[in-house]
C-alpha cells in the first residue's frame, strides 16, 4: 500500500542555492563586548573626577582667616597688641568760652571761625562812654585833692611856725598862756588837715582804679594762644555776664569758644567691665571717621577718679601726639588702646619654629578671631585648612584681644582657620572655601 507524505524531494534547484557565498561580509560577534570594553574604560576614567566633584559640591562651605602675628610697632622691637576699641569725640585740652565781665552793647568784634589769638589780645569791646567820663572824673578828684593837699601842707607850715613864735615869746614871759595854746591847738589842726587831704589823695586814686578796672572790663580778651573755633555774638548785640534771655546760645555771656588745637585729645567712655585693662600712658592708635585710612599716634592720658554709675560707664582721655590740621574739635574718632609686648623673635622665626615642631615659641604672638575657637572635649580648638581639607587642632589660648585671641600653641603664622565651623565638618574632611 503507498504511503503518502506533504515532503517532496529536493530538486536540483534548491541545492543549488545552498553554496556558499565568499563576497558577503563576515559576521562581528565581538563588537558588543569592545563597546561595552571601551565604556568601561571611560568610566573607569571619569569616576575619579565625577567623584571629586560630587564630594566637592557636597563639602561643606567655609569662610576662613589667617592667623596673624601683630607687626612690631614700636622703636626697641616689641610688639603692641590690641586690648580695647572705644568711640569718642576729638576735643581740645584747653578750650575756653571766653564771655564778657560786664554787661552792656558790643562796639567792637575782632574775630572770626578760624582766627588765631594771642594770650591777652583784645578780641571785643563793649561800648564805654559813661565809664570814660567816670575815669575822667575820677582824674580830676584826684587832681582836686592834691591841691586842697598843698593848701593844707602850707597852713600847716604857717602854724608851725606860729607855734614856734608863741613859745619863744611864752618863755620871756611875753605871751600868755592862752595864746600859747590856741597857737598849739592851731598846729595840731593844720596837721589833721594835712592827713585828711593825703586820704583824700588815695581816696581819689582808688577811685581811678576802679574807674580803670571797670573800663578794662568792657575789653574781651583771649585767656591763651588759639584759635577761635566758634563765633557767639555780633557787633550791636546786648550782653551781659550771665546771659541774656531768649540768647540761649551765649548762656554765661559768652561770645566765642577759643582753643588750642596744639593739644587734641579723644573723649570716650569706657565700661567698667573693661577699665581694668587701661593703665595711664598705655599706647592707641586713633582714627578719625573722616580719614579712616590714617592712624594718628595716641597715648592715654588719664582715667577719670569716678564712674559714672547710670550708664557704668567711665570717661577717658587719649591725647592724640601726631594730630595735624585735618584733625579738628568734635570730630568722630575711634580708639584702639594697645598693650606693649615683650620684645620677641621675629616673624619669620618664630613662623619657622612652629612649622617644625607644631608648636610656636612662648614669646611669639598668633591672633586669630574669637569666632574660630570651638570647644571639643571640654578643651578649645580650631578648624584648620590645609589645601581643601580641614583638621582639628587642639590649641593653647591666651588674652583676648577685642574680637581676636592670643593662641599660644597650636597655629603657626599664616596658617587658615575656619569662621563659625559648622557641624558638618569631618576631622580631614573636604571643604568649600567661600570666594575661591
Amino acid at each position: 500500500m503507498p504511503i503518502h507524505t506533504d515532503e517532496r524531494p529536493p530538486q536540483v534547484g534548491d541545492l543549488a542555492q545552498l553554496r556558499i557565498d565568499r563576497g558577503a561580509v563576515p559576521r562581528r560577534r565581538w563588537l558588543p563586548w569592545a563597546v561595552l570594553l571601551g565604556l568601561g574604560i571611560v568610566a573607569a576614567a571619569v569616576y575619579p573626577t565625577a567623584r571629586t566633584y560630587v564630594e566637592e559640591r557636597r563639602a561643606p562651605e567655609v569662610e576662613i582667616a589667617h592667623a596673624a602675628q601683630p607687626v612690631a610697632s614700636t622703636p626697641g622691637g616689641s610688639t603692641d597688641l590690641p586690648v580695647l576699641v572705644a568711640t569718642g569725640y576729638v576735643i581740645a585740652r584747653r578750650s575756653s568760652d571766653v564771655g564778657v565781665k560786664t554787661g552792656g552793647r558790643l562796639a567792637l568784634i575782632g574775630f572770626e571761625e578760624g582766627t588765631r589769638v594771642r594770650k591777652g589780645q583784645v578780641i571785643a569791646q563793649i561800648e564805654h562812654a559813661d565809664i570814660d567820663a567816670q575815669l575822667e572824673a575820677a582824674r580830676r578828684g584826684v587832681a582836686e585833692a592834691e591841691a586842697q593837699l598843698a593848701q593844707a601842707v602850707a597852713s600847716r607850715d604857717e602854724d608851725a611856725r606860729n607855734l614856734e613864735r608863741q613859745r619863744a615869746l611864752a618863755k620871756d614871759g611875753i605871751a600868755t598862756t592862752a595864746t600859747l595854746t590856741a597857737a598849739e591847738a592851731g598846729a595840731q589842726v593844720s596837721a589833721a588837715r594835712v592827713k585828711s587831704a593825703e586820704a583824700a589823695i588815695a581816696s581819689a586814686r582808688a577811685r581811678v582804679r576802679v574807674t580803670d578796672e571797670a573800663l578794662e572790663n568792657t575789653s574781651v580778651r583771649a585767656p591763651f594762644d588759639g584759635v577761635v573755633i566758634r563765633k557767639r555774638a555780633e557787633v550791636g548785640e546786648t550782653v551781659s555776664p550771665f546771659g541774656v534771655a531768649g540768647q540761649a546760645t551765649r548762656e554765661g555771656g559768652a561770645i566765642a569758644t577759643i582753643a588750642d588745637l596744639r593739644e587734641l585729645e579723644v573723649q570716650t567712655e569706657v565700661s567698667e567691665n573693661s577699665i581694668g585693662k587701661l593703665k595711664p600712658g598705655m599706647p592707641a592708635e586713633v582714627k578719625v571717621q573722616a580719614y579712616q585710612d590714617q592712624a594718628f599716634k595716641g597715648r592715654l592720658r588719664d582715667i577719670f577718679p569716678s564712674a559714672d554709675r547710670a550708664k557704668s560707664i567711665v570717661e577717658v582721655r587719649v591725647s592724640i601726639l601726631d594730630a595735624d590740621a585735618r584733625v579738628k574739635p568734635e570730630m568722630t574718632a575711634s580708639v584702639t588702646f594697645l598693650e606693649p609686648h615683650a620684645p620677641g623673635g621675629s616673624g619669620a622665626a618664630s613662623a619657622g619654629a612652629g612649622q617644625a615642631g607644631g608648636q610656636v615659641p612662648a614669646q611669639a604672638v598668633i591672633l586669630v578671631p574669637k569666632r574660630a575657637v570651638v570647644e571639643h572635649g571640654g578643651h578649645p580648638a580650631v578648624w584648620v585648612v590645609t589645601g581643601v581639607t580641614a583638621s582639628r587642632r587642639a590649641v593653647t589660648l591666651g588674652k583676648e584681644r577685642i574680637d581676636q585671641i592670643e593662641i599660644r600653641s597650636g597655629v603657626v603664622p599664616g596658617e587658615a582657620v575656619v569662621l563659625n565651623p559648622p557641624p558638618t565638618l569631618t576631622d580631614h574632611g573636604r571643604v568649600r572655601v567661600k570666594g575661591s
